[in-house]
């Protein structure tokens, strides 16, 4: 549940706001600043004391001109936002998360633990968020009828959108912080997801270990999507070849696994052309530790696809035979169906 994504502001000055008691805590803002990358924008917030109450950040006139010129994406900063306010909505410590609610016109992000990355997003007036959210909602298409589990459930970006598309799914998402579901509901409108579609489908909650053996249902799930992340990085046990045998034990007969693997920055070393060469090269899958253990967890029957550098720096996969992408594009909405032929199987040997 964590996204290369961003939203591009300069440092602002430090913010003092007074504690409020229970597990929200005082904080102070030092700085509210712009990442820019070539493959992915990034938001960050430092927040070297615990949790806040609501605040508006204002950013400066510069700050802003820049973010508008820059940041295109709806997965940076939505078209509208760069010239007004951010508002911190929530701010709070829990187990296993440093969890902040920001809200702009446009949109309301999530960000979680000390990378302060956003980890959800929910856009106000469209369902796209232009990020790797937008690829699992694909999924349902080319996997048996039957439920899909969502592992790293976070802020419901992707059940939003998969019930959107698709609202005679039921849904089973994991998450292991019971505070950052809470908070989800309240501002993310996960609540609502748990409610009964017209169509019959729904989300069901689950808080704990995603990765542990009660994370299944009796028939087992016609797809899985896995995007579990902690601090900032993809979690460890997804580099090992026995997480994705225990993982495809939980799946029907002819039900796939669709992974956010992590950005392209955190696996490749070296800068400028060198780094941009090996990412856009046909076999840069194979500086991703998780791709690897998927590769050799399901040889010949694993694609990948990287994310357009417009949009994130995300690696995918997905297992199973390499789907017809003529029949898989001709399924999905016109904002998806250009995207799934971007797909392409793991040819080397792993």
């Amino acid at each position: 549940m964590a996204a290369a994504i961003a939203v591009a502001t300069k440092a602002f000055s430090s913010l003092g706001v007074e504690s409020r008691g229970g597990n929200k805590f005082q904080c102070r803002f030092h700085e509210f600043e712009v990442m820019q990358r070539k493959s992915r924008p990034r938001m960050r917030f430092f927040l070297p004391s615990p949790s806040c109450p609501p605040r508006a950040l204002h950013d400066d006139r510069n700050a802003r001109a820049e973010a508008a010129e820059t940041e295109k994406s709806p997965s940076a900063t939505p078209e509208g936002d760069d010239d007004s306010s951010y508002s911190v909505l929530s701010c709070m410590t829990s187990q296993h998360n440093n969890i902040v609610v920001v809200d702009t016109p446009k949109s309301r992000f999530l960000l979680l633990d000390s990378s302060h990355n956003i980890h959800s997003m929910l856009n106000k007036d469209q369902i796209w968020t232009g990020s790797y959210w937008d690829e699992f909602a694909s999924l349902p298409a080319i996997v048996p009828q039957g439920p899909i589990a969502i592992l790293g459930l976070g802020g419901g970006t992707a059940a939003h959108l998969l019930l959107k598309l698709w609202p005679s799914l039921h849904l089973e998402g994991w998450e292991i912080d019971e505070i950052l579901i809470d908070m989800a509901r309240e501002y993310f409108g996960l609540s609502e997801l748990e409610k009964s579609t017209q169509a019959g489908g729904s989300l069901s909650v689950h808080i704990g270990d995603a990765l542990s053996e009660s994370a299944t249902v009796q028939g087992g799930f016609a797809g899985i999507i896995v995007d579990l992340f902690s601090d900032g990085k993809i979690l460890p046990q997804l580099k090992e070849v026995d997480t994705w045998f225990e993982i495809e034990r939980k799946l029907m007969p002819h039900g796939r696994i669709m992974v956010n693997c992590g950005g392209v920055h955190s696996e490749l070393s070296g800068s400028g052309d060198k780094t941009a060469e090996m990412i856009l090269s046909t076999d840069s899958w194979v500086k991703n530790s998780t791709i690897k253990a998927l590769c050799k967890a399901f040889p010949g029957k694993l694609s990948w696809k990287i994310m357009a550098e417009k949009d994130s720096d995300n690696y995918l996969a997905l297992t199973g035979p390499l789907p017809d992408l003529d029949v898989w594009s001709a399924a999905l909405p016109s904002q998806l169906s250009l995207n799934v032929r971007q797909w392409r199987p793991c040819e080397l040997a792993c």
